[in-house]
């Protein structure tokens, strides 16, 4: 088997010795430059597997030579060798398709890391990515667009920003970036931002140790630890408190955490995926977040459309839907008739994906024949979305929750009378076994 090949360009000897002799001792061959020109006259020579490049050469820089590569070379990943501190530098590398960074004095454990997720890469091309059980349904322009878009993503460790409404997907295509890249074998730790108390978000994110504060009986890694290796997506991080935004930040730029109550900080290799339905921008112009993290984790910024921006998807979605739902339940998948589909489509959906779901879930229940008809869809119940606010599209009203409870109740004591008979008790309720078993599900009662 052929020893991967690497090229290095440092214009001090000490640096490219190291590098070289960390790399052979990976089992990697090296080829050395000292300055752009040598680096240049390399790369038509012989087929790299990666290049690690020092940001100040002497006739350049390192983001000319990560540009020249991603043109010429794109399958080639380059990491760039910064100063210490300098995240200008490394930002600016990864906006123009630098794979990684690493900063002086270059942490031996971290680099190897490093270029072993990089090496991965080349592995990847020649297989079926790992994400391909899980997939952005649709075939208009927007979604082709993003599909590409996520396959590139996928070949860097930069962090990247997803913005978009609430319900569009935004988690899933989190998903598909780390699924198709190097990391996949590894963690993809979700984390709902908004959702963990502030005096327990130090403690969640980087761990702490026995003792440390009232309630810490034992040692606890921390989400950064979990995704070691993998990737950390900060869903909503504009919920972020401002205390915990500091404290990220730095997590992010040093690349190591320290668990509270411990001595030392611990290297912790993760990459960052964010987002929120919120805009961002306009937060930190306001000062509700920090302009310094917002532009560490807004390396580069993909967007999902709404629902109501590719109507041309919608069969496709509810088809799917339709099938998922019906899944498992030994009855075929209800079919949608013309007018129920052309009402999904007129409709504009401020939930986005995730009401469209709903709305079939609950047509499911309410439906004869194993046809759901425009009826069915109660579409006029919900709210008009052009002009309904994204934070409130996923914002059950008061009734819901009680009408949940009632429901509950009345099902709970048909199955009691039918000793858990379901197909009786459907018929106590006067609704089909279908409707039962879906309304058993969405209650949890399953």
């Amino acid at each position: 088997m052929t020893r991967p090949l690497a090229l290095v360009v440092d214009d001090e000897p000490d640096i490219r010795e190291l590098l070289e002799i960390t790399l052979g001792r990976m089992d990697i061959a090296t080829r050395a430059a000292a300055t752009l020109a040598e680096a240049r006259t390399l790369l038509t020579g012989h087929d790299f597997d990666l290049c690690l490049t020092d940001m100040r050469l002497p006739d350049g820089n390192g983001i000319e030579l990560v540009e020249h590569i991603q043109k010429t070379y794109p399958d080639t990943p380059v990491a760039v060798i910064t100063a210490h501190g300098n995240m200008e530098s490394a930002i600016s590398a990864l906006k123009a398709g630098a794979f990684d960074f690493v900063s002086k004095p270059v942490d031996l454990h971290m680099l190897r890391n490093l270029v072993s997720t990089a090496l991965k890469l080349a592995e990847d091309q020649a297989r079926t990515p790992r994400g391909a059980t899980l997939n952005l349904l649709g075939t208009s322009s927007a979604i082709k667009k993003i599909q590409e878009t996520i396959a590139k993503l996928a070949r860097s460790q930069a962090p990247v920003y997803i913005s978009g409404d609430s319900g569009v997907g935004k988690e899933l295509v989190a998903r598909l970036i780390h699924d198709q890249g190097p990391r996949a074998d590894k963690a993809f730790v979700p984390v709902n931002c908004g959702a963990i108390p502030s005096e327990l978000v130090e403690s969640e994110f980087f761990g702490h140790k026995k003792g440390s504060f009232t309630g810490a009986v034992a040692d606890k890694d921390g989400l950064f630890q979990a995704a070691n290796g993998g990737t950390l997506f900060l869903d909503e991080v504009a919920d972020l408190p401002l205390h915990m935004q500091v404290k990220l930040l730095r997590a992010i730029q040093e690349k190591s955490v320290r668990a509270i109550g411990a001595q030392k900080e611990v290297a912790v290799d993760v990459r960052i995926l964010s987002a929120t339905h919120k805009d961002l921008a306009a937060l930190v112009e306001g000062g509700e977040f920090r302009q310094d993290l917002y532009y560490r984790i807004n390396v580069i910024e993909l967007h999902v459309p709404s629902l109501r921006e590719r109507a041309e998807d919608i069969p496709l979605l509810a088809h799917h839907i339709l099938a998922q739902l019906g899944h498992g339940g030994g009855t075929p998948a209800p079919s949608l008739s013309d007018e129920a589909m052309q009402a999904l489509q007129r409709y504009s959906f401020p939930g986005n994906v995730r009401e469209l779901e709903n709305i079939l879930e609950r047509a499911i229940t309410l439906c004869e024949g194993n046809v759901i008809r425009d009826s069915d869809l109660q579409l006029h119940a919900g709210a008009p979305a052009a002009s309904a606010e994204p934070a409130e599209a996923d914002t059950a009203p008061a009734l819901e929750p009680y009408l949940d409870t009632v429901e509950k109740e009345a099902i709970l004591k048909a199955l009691e009378q039918t000793r858990y008979n379901k197909t009786a008790a459907a018929k106590i309720l006067g609704i089909t076994f279908r409707a039962l078993r879906y309304r058993l599900k969405k209650l949890g009662l399953d």
